[in-house]
């Protein structure tokens, strides 16, 4: 075989190769339909942004020293009811499952509702209480520090 041929064939492959990667790329594009691109990007929503909790309340300035970061998962079940307790560390949550009802100790009343972010209150006593069909699943992150207890509990203040 010739140079000249060897070259020629070459060629040949080349461009053929480059339109059969054109034909794939574009058939594969028509393939997929809005849903399906829309999954394959990142995605972002801002689920709250505040200085307050979830009573208008002000936070406190942060704590000197090193932070200690906490997440933590709860679950509870229907009908279940928190005891009276306060957060000495700021915290706040969001709520995947459910609807959690969070009371001061004024009479305050929050509904926190699946999807929706909450701002606790910060040394304030409340409690919460599961009044749904389901269980509530909560996820709560918050800003504390070594050895500060994330909750305190106040069994002396009964439940209605």
């Amino acid at each position: 075989m010739s140079k000249k041929f060897i070259w020629m064939l070459a060629a040949i492959l080349i461009i053929v190769s480059g339109a059969v990667a054109v034909w794939v790329d574009n058939n594969t594009a028509n393939c997929i339909g809005e849903d399906e691109t829309s999954v394959q990007t990142v995605q972002s929503a801002e689920l709250i942004r505040t200085s307050q909790s979830w009573d208008g309340v002000e936070l406190p300035d942060y704590f000197e020293g090193r932070p200690e970061l906490v997440a933590v998962k709860y679950v509870f079940p229907a009908g279940q009811k928190l005891g009276w307790h306060h957060h000495p560390v700021m915290n706040y949550g969001i709520l995947v499952q459910g609807e959690l009802t969070i009371i001061g100790q004024d009479g305050q009343e929050k509904t926190v509702h699946e999807g929706e972010a909450v701002v606790e209150m910060v040394n304030t006593i409340h409690h919460g209480e599961n009044r749904g069909t389901k269980p509530v699943i909560l996820y709560m992150f918050y800003l504390s520090q070594k050895d500060l207890p994330l909750a305190v509990q106040h069994p002396e203040i009964p439940l209605e």
